[in-house]
C-alpha cells in the first residue's frame, strides 16, 4: 500500500492504556492513526485533516464524548464525518442522542478486535471509495473545463486572426458578424463610427450580411443603440412589436453592448436570440472588447491613410511650389544680372577713358556700388535656396581667419564709407587658422558688416574682433545702432525676418543676409549667436568656429590673384543677346588691347568665328535659339579657351557649363578685371595642347 492509499483515522480517549489498545488492534489495518486525549484536541485535527472515521469514547472528563460530537458536526468540513462511539455502557438516550449527532454506530467496551477492526474497515474502504469517486469527478470537470477553456481560446484565437487580417473597418465588421451569428445569436447588428464620423451599420442573420442605413432599423432598436453609444453602457430590450422584416421573429430578446476603447465608445453591437441567454458571456465579452480594439485601428489607420494622401498631395504641391521657386530665382537673378552687367562695365570704362573729374568719379563710384549691391541682393536670395536644398559644397582648406576679416572688411568698405562710420578691428597677432571656405567664410562676416552698417545711423561705431577661446574662435561685429526688439531676437535668422519698418524702407534688403549667416556657418559646423539689450543700444553677433592648430607649410588663404603684367594682344569673341551687355564687355577689352568682335546669338557667333577665328571667346549661357551650352560645345575645336559669362551662378549651372567646354565661368555682374586677368594668364601661359596647335599651323 502506497502513501497515498493511506487514510487517517482518529482515536479520542482520555486514558493512554486504551489509546494504546486502539492503536494496537488498528496497526493491523496499516493505515494512519492519529491518538488525542480530549476533545479538544479531537477538534483541532479535525480541522487539520480530513479523517475516514473517528472513534470517540463517550465518558471523557471537560468535554465528553456527546459534546464533542455536537462540535464536530457544527463544522461544515467536518458535519458528515463518520463517529463511532465507544463506551462502557450505553442507556437508550445516551444512544438515540448519539445517533442524532450521526454516529454510525456504538462499540462497548471491553472491545473485540475483530469486530472493532471489521466495523473501521468498513468505512475506511467507504472512505476510499468516496475519494476516488470525487478524484474521477474533479478529473472530469478538469477536463471539460479544460475543453471548454479550449474551444473558448481557439474561438478567441479565430476571432482574433480575423480581424486582425485587414485595417479595413467593412472587412472586420464583415468578419466579426460571422463570428457572433451563429455562435453567440440567431441576428446580429454592428454599429461603428467610421473616418470622420460617419456610421456605419452591418446586419447579420442566417440569410447572411447586409449594410443598413439607420432608418432600416425599428425605433426601439435605434433608441436603445444610442443609449449604449452615449453611455458606454450594456442595454436589455425586447422586439415582440416590431415588424419581422426589420427585424427577425425569432430574436425578440437584444442586448446591445458597447465597443469601447478606454473611456470612448467607438460603437455598439446588437445581438438578438430567442431567450436572454447569449452563451458565455465572459467569452462574449471579450470578443467585443477585441472587436472595439480593431474597429479603432480600423478607424485610425482609414484616418492616417487618408491625411498621408492628402499631406503627401500638400507635399507634392510643395514640392512643384519650390521648384517654381527656385525656378523663378534663377530666372530672375538671369533677368537681373543681365541689366547690370553692362552697367557694371561702362562703369569700368568710364574709369578708364574718363577724364579725371570728382563729379564722374563720383557718379562712377555710386554706379558701382549700387550695383555690387545689387548683385549682393540677388546672391542672398540664391544662396538662401541653394542652402535650403543643401546645393551648396563648401570649398574646405585652411585659412587664416585674418586674412578672410580684412577680405570682408574691403567689401564692406563702400557701405561703411558712404555712411561715415567708424570701423575698429580687432584681431590677434597669432595667426589663427580654421577649416573652412575662405569665399563663404567672406561672405558670412561681410554679410555681417553690411548688416551693421545698414541698421547703424551716419557717423556710428561698428567693431570687428577676433579671439581664441578653448579650441574654437569668435569671431564679434558689435554696433551701436538701432537694436534689435526682444521678441524679434529669436527670429532673426530666419529668411525674410524684419523688424518693423516705416513705408520709405530706408535701411533696404530683403530680411536674407543673416539667414545665409547662420546656415554657411552651420556647414562650417559652428554656430552664431545675437545679442541687445534693446531698441537703440545696439547689437552684437558672434559667429564660434571650430579652429585648428596646425597648417601644412605653403597652405595660404584663398584670394584674388592680381596681374598686372601685359599680355599679348588677342583675338576674342563676345557673344550675348544684351546688345549693351556684348559692347560693353567689347569696349572694356578693346581698351586692354585685343582685338574684338560680337555676336548676338548661336548662329551669327558660328559664322564670325569662321572668318574672325577667335582665340577667346566669352559667351553667355541664355542665347535664344541655341544656348550658350550648345554654342560651347559647336565652338571648342576651334576655339582655345571658352569663358562662360551668364546671369545662371547656381552649382549645376557650373557644372554644365564645365561639361560644355568652358574653362571659367563668371556669374553677371562680373568685374571686367577679373575676366581681363584670366584672358592675361592663358595669354602669358597658354595650354599645352594650344601651343601645340598654334606650332604646327606656323609649320604648315
Amino acid at each position: 500500500m502506497t502513501d497515498d492509499d493511506r487514510v487517517d483515522i482518529l482515536v479520542v480517549d482520555d486514558l493512554p492504556d486504551k489509546l494504546l489498545a486502539f492503536q494496537a488492534v488498528l496497526e493491523e489495518l496499516g493505515q494512519n492513526l492519529v491518538l488525542v486525549q480530549s476533545g479538544a484536541d479531537a477538534l483541532r485535527e479535525l480541522l487539520r485533516r480530513e479523517f475516514a472515521v473517528v472513534l470517540l469514547d463517550v465518558n471523557m472528563p471537560d468535554i465528553d464524548g456527546i459534546e464533542t460530537a455536537e462540535l464536530i458536526r457544527q463544522h461544515s468540513k467536518t458535519a458528515h464525518t463518520p463517529i463511532i462511539f465507544v463506551t462502557a455502557y450505553a442507556d437508550e438516550l445516551q444512544t438515540a442522542r448519539g445517533y442524532e449527532l450521526g454516529a454510525v454506530d456504538y462499540i462497548l467496551s471491553p472491545i473485540v478486535p475483530q469486530i472493532l477492526r471489521s466495523k473501521v474497515r468498513v468505512f475506511v474502504d467507504l472512505y476510499r471509495a468516496q475519494r476516488r469517486a470525487q478524484a474521477l469527478a474533479r478529473a472530469e470537470a478538469d477536463r471539460a473545463a479544460a475543453e471548454e477553456a479550449t474551444r473558448r481560446s481557439e474561438l478567441i484565437a479565430r476571432a482574433s486572426r480575423q480581424l486582425a487580417s485587414s485595417l479595413d473597418l467593412e472587412h472586420g465588421m464583415r468578419s466579426f458578424a460571422t463570428t457572433l451569428v451563429p455562435g453567440f445569436a440567431a441576428h446580429a447588428l454592428l454599429v461603428v463610427h467610421g473616418r470622420e464620423r460617419e456610421t456605419r451599420l452591418l446586419s447579420c442573420g442566417m440569410e447572411g450580411v447586409r449594410w443598413l442605413d439607420s432608418l432600416e432599423l425599428p425605433a426601439r432598436l435605434r433608441r436603445a443603440v444610442d443609449d449604449v453609444m452615449a453611455s458606454g453602457r450594456r442595454v436589455d430590450i425586447r422586439l415582440l412589436s416590431e415588424a419581422p422584416s426589420q427585424w427577425p421573429a425569432d430574436a425578440p430578446f437584444v442586448r446591445v453592448l458597447p465597443f469601447m476603447v478606454g473611456d470612448r465608445t467607438v460603437g455598439a453591437a446588437a445581438l438578438g436570440a430567442a431567450s436572454h441567454h447569449l452563451g458565455d458571456e465572459s467569452t462574449l465579452l471579450e470578443l467585443v472588447s477585441r472587436a472595439a480594439i480593431a474597429f479603432d485601428n480600423a478607424q485610425l489607420y482609414s484616418t492616417l491613410k487618408f491625411e498621408m494622401a492628402r499631406s503627401k498631395e500638400a507635399e507634392e504641391k510643395l514640392q512643384q511650389a519650390n521648384r517654381r521657386k527656385d525656378e523663378f530665382l534663377a530666372m530672375l537673378s538671369h533677368e537681373l544680372r543681365n541689366p547690370l552687367a553692362p552697367i557694371r562695365s561702362a562703369a569700368e570704362i568710364m574709369r578708364k577713358i574718363a577724364p579725371d573729374d570728382p563729379r564722374l568719379t563720383w557718379a562712377r563710384e555710386v554706379v558701382e556700388r549700387q550695383v555690387t549691391h545689387m548683385a549682393q541682393i540677388v546672391d542672398d536670395l540664391l544662396d538662401v535656396s541653394r542652402i535650403t536644398q543643401g546645393k551648396v559644397a563648401l570649398q574646405r582648406q585652411p585659412v587664416e581667419l585674418a586674412k578672410v576679416v580684412f577680405n570682408s572688411i574691403e567689401t564692406a568698405r563702400p557701405q561703411l564709407e558712404a555712411k561715415q562710420h567708424q570701423l575698429s578691428v580687432n584681431v590677434p597677432p597669432a595667426p589663427i587658422w580654421v577649416q573652412g571656405d575662405f569665399a563663404r567664410l567672406a561672405q558670412v562676416f561681410g554679410n555681417l558688416l553690411q548688416n551693421a552698417s545698414k541698421y547703424t545711423p551716419d557717423n556710428g561705431r561698428i567693431e570687428i574682433s577676433v579671439s581664441a577661446e578653448r579650441g574654437s574662435v569668435v569671431v564679434s561685429v558689435r554696433d551701436n545702432g538701432i537694436g534689435i526688439d526682444p521678441a524679434l531676437l529669436p527670429h532673426v535668422f530666419e529668411p525674410f525676418t524684419q523688424g518693423s519698418r516705416t513705408l520709405d524702407r530706408s535701411q533696404g534688403g530683403l530680411g536674407v543676409g543673416l539667414a545665409v549667416v547662420e546656415r554657411l556657418v552651420a556647414l562650417h559646423d559652428g554656430r552664431v549667436e545675437v545679442s541687445s539689450d534693446g531698441i537703440g543700444r545696439g547689437a552684437e553677433f558672434r559667429v564660434i568656429l571650430p579652429c585648428i592648430s596646425e597648417v601644412r607649410q605653403g597652405v595660404h588663404a584663398t584670394g584674388v590673384e592680381q596681374v598686372v603684367m601685359h599680355a599679348p594682344r588677342k583675338r576674342v569673341l563676345v557673344v550675348d543677346d544684351n546688345n549693351d551687355a556684348a559692347e560693353a564687355i567689347a569696349v572694356f577689352l578693346r581698351l586692354e588691347g585685343h582685338d574684338v568682335q560680337t555676336a548676338n546669338d548661336g548662329p551669327q557667333a558660328l559664322a564670325s568665328a569662321e572668318i574672325f577665328a577667335p582665340e577667346i571667346a566669352v559667351v553667355d549661357i541664355g542665347l535664344p535659339g541655341m544656348d550658350g551650352y550648345e554654342l560651347a560645345r559647336r565652338l571648342a575645336a576651334r576655339v582655345p579657351l571658352l569663358i562662360a559669362l551668364t546671369g545662371y551662378g547656381q552649382s549645376e549651372d557650373r557644372q554644365r557649363s564645365k561639361a560644355a567646354g568652358f574653362r571659367h565661368h563668371f556669374v553677371k555682374p562680373a568685374d571686367p578685371r577679373e575676366i581681363t586677368t584670366v584672358i592675361r594668364k592663358y595669354a602669358m601661359h597658354p595650354p599645352v595642347e594650344h601651343r601645340r596647335l598654334v606650332s604646327d599651323t606656323e609649320g604648315v
